[in-house]
């Protein structure tokens, strides 16, 4: 039973679950913003299930082949992680992380040509930043890539890519970017610079420009609760005795949700308690499995 326990936890970690949610948040604003109907989701919920479960076997399938070629560095540096832990063996990681993969590509690919393309772009996106992302500096951009990728594929299985799916993908980019560079320095050493922090919050402009009449007034107060919440994520590193990046890269990360629903505002108040209900969920899963 116990090896049984151990073994689930090192899936877990390995596969950096609590960030799921964060996941599923960027699929659902990616597929309403490409035009997804929501209120048909009731008898034709199929093919959003169908885009979560691909596009949740990448990105843990990612999750898996990043511990596979860190394996040497975590050795190193972070022996409390499974591979050198001993808690599950090396070849196993790659074989699952290479079956997540597949299995993810073939889900989207069901979707047709253009969302297959996009995926294909998105997984190899995946791969440039697990070999790479220990041998670069500008890794925090594959990473951010890869999120504005996942908003195409999601709005490529509804009506297809327009331009507000472009400028929120780019936004989440940025704001990506932004909490990479922060997550950098929990392995590499040196002074954390300010104006990368800067790309946190680009999502609020493009609310307050792309939203008028009463919509202004939802991204206004979505934009003051995004804020909020990415100013007390960032004060453990900047503003505290004591430095805790890992607690600011978790806070981060759980804040895509909010720059997600500041993307689709326009969207009634039961479904804005969906992004809700997964910001949350993601907090709680940080408490069980860590984020970074």
């Amino acid at each position: 039973m116990a090896k049984i326990t151990s073994t689930l936890r090192a899936l877990l970690l390995l596969g950096r679950v609590s960030n799921l949610p964060t996941v599923w948040s960027n699929c659902l604003a990616g597929w309403l913003l490409g035009g997804g109907d929501w209120r048909a989701l009731a008898t034709d919920w199929q093919p959003l299930a169908l885009l979560l479960l691909g596009a949740t076997l990448l990105y843990t399938g990612g999750m898996f082949l990043n511990d596979a070629c860190d394996a040497d560095f975590d050795r190193a540096h972070r022996p409390e992680r499974p591979i050198p832990s001993g808690a599950i063996s090396e070849v196993a990681v790659w074989r699952i992380s290479i079956g997540l993969l597949a299995v993810g590509m073939l889900c989207l690919a069901l979707f047709g040509s253009t969302t297959a393309l996009l995926a294909l772009a998105l997984f190899n996106s995946i791969l440039a930043y697990d070999f790479l992302h220990k041998r670069i500096a500008w890794s925090p951009l594959l990473m951010s890539l890869c999120r504005l990728l996942l908003y195409l594929v999601a709005a490529s299985t509804a009506q297809g890519v327009n331009g507000t799916v472009l400028w929120s993908a780019l936004v989440l980019a940025a704001y990506v970017t932004g909490l990479s560079y922060v997550a950098k320095r929990e392995t590499v050493p040196g002074v954390i610079r300010f104006w990368p922090l800067a790309l946190l919050a680009l999502p609020i402009p493009l609310a307050l420009l792309l939203n008028d009449g009463s919509l202004q007034r939802n991204a206004l107060i979505l934009s003051a609760v995004m804020a909020l919440w990415a100013t007390r994520s960032l004060r453990g590193t900047f503003w505290s005795a004591e430095r805790n990046i890992g607690a600011t890269v978790s806070g981060l990360l759980a804040g895509i949700v909010w720059v997600d629903l500041l993307a689709v505002c326009f969207v009634p108040a039961p479904l804005g308690a969906a992004f809700v209900a997964l910001f949350l969920l993601s907090l709680l899963a940080q408490r069980f499995v860590p984020a970074t």
